[in-house]
C-alpha cells in the first residue's frame, strides 16, 4: 500500500500531532510553574498554536497574554518566554514522549487581533446590509 504524500507547504499528520502534544504540555507547564521573571509572573498565557518542523526538532510557539491585547504586551511575553526557553525545554522533555525535545521559538500571536478585525468588519451595518441583500 502506497503512502499518502502531504502536499508541499502543508504540515504532515505527524507534525500536527507533535505540535498538539507540545502545545498541551507547554500550556500546562506554563500555567503551573512559578517564574521569577516579572514579565511572566501573574500572567495567564494562551498558547494558540505550535508548528513543528518536518524533523520535529524545532517548534514555533504562538503565544499571547490573556487580557493584554497590546502588541507590546505580546512582544514582552514572547521575549520573556524566550529567556526562559531552556527551563521550559527541560520541563517539556520530561513531559512528552518524543524522540527529541524540540528547540522552542516563541512568537507573539496576532491572529486573535486579526479575527477581531474581521469580526468587526462583518458586523459593520454596511457590510451586513450587502451580505443580506445577496442572500
Amino acid at each position: 500500500m502506497a503512502r499518502r504524500q502531504t502536499p508541499p507547504g502543508l504540515p504532515s499528520q505527524r507534525q500536527l500531532r507533535a505540535g498538539e502534544i507540545v502545545r498541551h504540555a507547554l500550556a500546562e507547564i506554563i500555567s503551573r510553574e512559578d517564574f521569577r521573571d516579572p514579565d511572566l509572573s501573574n500572567v495567564i498565557v494562551t498558547v494558540g498554536e505550535v508548528r513543528c518542523s518536518p524533523d520535529l526538532k524545532h517548534a514555533n510557539i504562538f503565544v499571547t497574554p490573556l487580557g493584554d491585547d497590546s502588541e507590546e504586551g505580546r512582544k514582552r511575553l514572547a521575549d520573556a518566554l524566550t529567556r526562559a526557553k531552556g527551563f521550559l525545554r527541560t520541563r517539556l522533555g520530561r513531559e512528552i514522549e518524543l524522540k527529541f525535545t524540540p528547540e522552542l521559538h516563541f512568537i507573539a500571536d496576532s491572529s486573535y487581533d486579526e479575527a477581531t478585525a474581521i469580526d468587526r468588519l462583518l458586523n459593520d451595518p454596511r457590510v451586513r446590509r450587502d451580505v443580506e441583500s445577496e442572500g
